[in-house]
């Protein structure tokens, strides 16, 4: 993981207001690379195949880039929410290319819970969210979430692996993460039971601490393509 990764998210008011120039390279890089791995997970999800989902992430952070100027704080939004909106509509405008090249039907996964009708942006007409169905099958905001999630996790993971030592962090994978009995670890890596549970209990407060740091860092109000 990058050291980009750390900063994984909330995104940054600095980030942010980098984007806002189309020449810096750097920061546009950073935020790619921070945020690629989520928009193409969930695009995969949502029944994309490999190449739409890719070009699901280019066209979202193409997006970003023109809206990010206009981009303006709510009290009580998040940026989270405003990416969220904008790979929604790109996730839909794949599966409406799909139904213009061919007559396989449109994988009805788009929709968004209660209230599925969202219209593009821009725009006056039905937009093609709100005419896919909505099935209980599958739900995009949670699925967006629990890989926002796992984005957070990976980023507090690897920086805790900066905080101790690799065979304190060894420990505590195959004690907590594995699930492996303390007897098994500690003959294993030739360490105590006593270590085990030391790093068990260090390794997981420095986790929790990094985990609760990144949630509570600011909010703005409402990673290479894989081969």
């Amino acid at each position: 993981m990058t050291e980009e990764a750390n900063e994984f998210l909330p995104t940054r008011h600095s980030l942010l207001a980098r984007l806002k120039d189309w020449e810096d390279q750097a920061s546009w890089r950073e935020f790619f690379d921070t945020y690629w791995q989520l928009i193409y997970a969930v695009a995969r999800k949502a029944g994309l195949s490999d190449a739409e989902a890719q070009d699901t992430v280019q066209e979202t952070v193409l997006t970003v880039a023109k809206k990010v100027g206009d981009f303006k704080a709510q009290p009580n939004g998040s940026f989270k929410g405003w990416l969220l909106q904008i790979t929604r509509r790109r996730i839909a405008d794949q599966f409406e290319k799909r139904q213009k090249v061919g007559p396989a039907p449109c994988p009805a996964v788009v929709g968004s819970g209660q209230t599925p009708a969202v219209r593009s942006e821009g725009s006056t007409r039905t937009s093609t969210i709100e005419r896919i169905p909505d099935p209980a099958s599958f739900d995009l905001d949670a699925c967006w979430e629990e890989q926002w999630q796992k984005g957070l996790m990976e980023a507090a993971t690897e920086r805790v692996k900066n905080l101790v030592s690799p065979k304190q962090y060894q420990m505590f994978e195959l004690y907590v993460l594995r699930e492996w009995p303390a007897r098994k670890v500690a003959q294993t890596l030739d360490v105590s039971s006593a270590q085990v549970y030391l790093a068990k209990h260090r390794v997981g407060a420095l986790l929790k601490k990094e985990l609760k740091r990144l949630a509570q860092q600011p909010q703005v109000p409402r990673r290479r393509i894989p081969k």
